[in-house]
């Protein structure tokens, strides 16, 4: 892929002096600074090409250079730029000196070259019961996870010699290429183990068991997934740990439905309960409820208590508790049984007579998601 111009990565005019392209380039350096983009390949790209278009346009022959011949005239050799790569991250790094006042970025805090390492993560999967995801709940779990062994120690890596890249030169058409890879005799820690305990594996370290406090807030769904910073297992030298993976996963509830917020309740009572009216007692998360239900009060019919069902995970208030009532239709009915409902069919009172207050099931459906 060709290269950009220089004066566009900096985002300046070829007219523009020596002070307008280093604060251009200060600029760009900050934003896409490794530090300020961890894992983000793109940012880094951005970083060394803007790098590279400094090391050109803030040197007056290199600029005279680019400027009669373009990137033709930067190929390897005495003075040569980036030579197609020439420049690694510790060149670009010991640029800061000049262009954040001799502090590097930040004040310092990076380790040139040197690749820092992050534990693997651990996962675990963690059941809670609709109680505990109302209210929310703090659980303590034991963890196995790697960490460093006591009495380990350390050697500059004789390979990279503790910059912890190894570099490689080649000729080329266009002059030397130089190419930079992570050291693989120490994995770019630039340190190898010189001495460890027994019972602990290559990279000095050993299994070892801890309780983690978990919080885990109310209104969590099915399938969330929360990070325990630091509670993975452990780096080996000096990296940093790995973070733990908490999997949650919904016990189902004896007599509740949870849909989102909402949970819903399937109520059977009888025709003497429908028609005579009644006082249920209504099971929620947090206990049972009396309600009461009016006489005639027909199957199907939805009753919503307001915030009686979970809180959202964002603290967005709470759900509604759907009561659903369902007339249970007798079975097997004795000889007098039969005989009184065989009078009631000559009754007016029992034939249905809807009306425009007794919605649809399909109006009752489109009630449930209002």
């Amino acid at each position: 892929m060709s290269k950009r111009d220089y004066y566009d990565v900096l985002g300046v005019s070829k007219n523009a002096d020596a002070k307008e392209i280093k604060k251009s380039y200060r600029k760009m350096a900050v934003k896409y600074h490794p530090d300020k983009n961890p894992d983000n390949p793109a940012a880094e790209e951005k970083f060394k090409e803007a790098a590279e278009a400094y090391d050109v346009l803030s040197n007056a022959e290199k600029k005279q250079r680019y400027d009669q011949y373009g990137h033709a005239g930067m190929g390897g050799g005495a003075g040569g730029g980036f030579g197609g790569g020439g420049m690694n991250m510790d060149d670009i790094f010991s640029q800061f000196g000049d262009i954040f006042g001799g502090g590097g970025f930040g004040g310092g805090g990076r380790q040139r070259g040197r690749r820092v390492v992050k534990g693997s993560n651990l996962r675990i999967r963690l059941s809670l019961n609709l109680k505990e995801v109302a209210e929310g709940v703090e659980k303590k779990i034991k963890v196995s996870r790697l960490v460093n062994a006591e009495g380990v120690t350390f050697t500059t890596c004789g390979t990279c010699h503790g910059s912890g890249q190894v570099t490689r030169i080649s000729n080329t058409i266009l002059g030397q290429m130089q190419t930079q890879s992570s050291c693989p005799h120490c994995n770019g820690n630039g340190k190898s183990i010189d001495k460890r305990p027994s019972g602990t594996d290559a990279n000095g370290m050993l299994k070892e068991t801890e309780t983690v406090k978990i919080t885990i807030p109310a209104g969590v769904e099915d399938g969330m997934q929360l990070k325990v910073s630091g509670k993975g297992n452990a780096a080996p030298l000096e990296g940093i740990n790995g973070d733990l993976i908490v999997l949650i996963a919904i016990e189902d509830h004896d007599t509740l439905i949870r849909d989102g917020q909402n949970l819903h309740f399937d109520h059977y009572i009888s025709f003497a309960d429908a028609a005579l009216g009644t006082s249920s007692e209504i099971p929620t998360v947090s206990g049972k409820v009396k309600i009461k239900l009016e006489e005639g009060i027909q199957s199907g019919k939805i009753l919503r208590l307001k915030g009686k069902g979970l809180p959202s995970v964002n603290a967005y208030g709470k759900g509604d508790l759907l009561i659903h009532i369902n007339v249970w239709t007798p079975q097997d009915l004795s000889k007098e049984e039969k005989k009184f409902f065989e009078s009631c069919k000559k009754s007016d009172t029992f034939t249905p007579n809807p009306t425009r207050s007794d919605k649809s099931f399909f109006d009752r459906v489109r009630e449930m998601f209002d």
